[in-house]
């Protein structure tokens, strides 16, 4: 181990590209990108749903109203997510001399993006039924898009998981020449 500015890094991976890139920044970045995209995308500029959208409609100023309402607390939880990966990654960076992986980045945002899908998809789309994915189609249609949206948080999931068990199989497996 070695000492270097206020935290003990293991020997070895202080100049090191890639080196302990803190994943579960990346995991909060894309927790809270993905709560952006899904209240920014699908409630305000294609306002195909809103939090509370099915179980409150669209159909009075005061049921507008409460879904504005919660569609920004929602916001600001996702908001949360961002501040607390900035304050990760702010703490692990610091003062460090070495390049993150960009592979790293990008697998761990897309793990908290398709986790975020796949758990905000489930609970609220499935479990509780707050509102769906695209409420502007026949509601025969709901399910569908439910359905799609699922697949695409599963695919960014496990895209962000091979992503980083390629890169960390890379790092085993390279010599040590090759991983500075």
């Amino acid at each position: 181990m070695r000492e270097g500015q206020g935290r003990v890094e293991p020997a070895g991976t202080e100049g090191r590209p890639g080196a302990d890139f803190p994943v579960v920044a990346g995991v909060l970045f894309g927790l809270g990108l993905g709560g952006f995209f899904d209240g920014i995308v699908l409630h305000q500029v294609l306002q195909w749903h809103h939090m509370l959208s099915t179980w409150y409609p669209i159909t009075s100023i005061e049921n507008l109203e409460l879904n504005t309402l919660w569609d920004g607390i929602f916001h600001s939880a996702t908001y949360v997510f961002v501040v607390l990966g900035l304050f990760v990654l702010w703490r692990r960076g610091r003062g460090r001399t070495s390049s993150w992986s960009k592979q790293a980045l990008a697998g761990s945002l897309l793990v908290g993006w398709g986790s975020f899908n796949l758990v905000e998809g489930l609970i609220d789309h499935q479990w509780l039924g707050v509102h769906h994915v695209n409420e502007r189609v026949d509601r025969e249609h709901w399910f569908l898009w439910d359905l799609g949206f699922l697949a695409w948080g599963l695919a960014m999931l496990l895209s962000g998981v091979w992503l980083l068990w390629r890169r960390r199989g890379r790092r085993a497996v390279a010599p040590t020449a090759l991983r500075r």
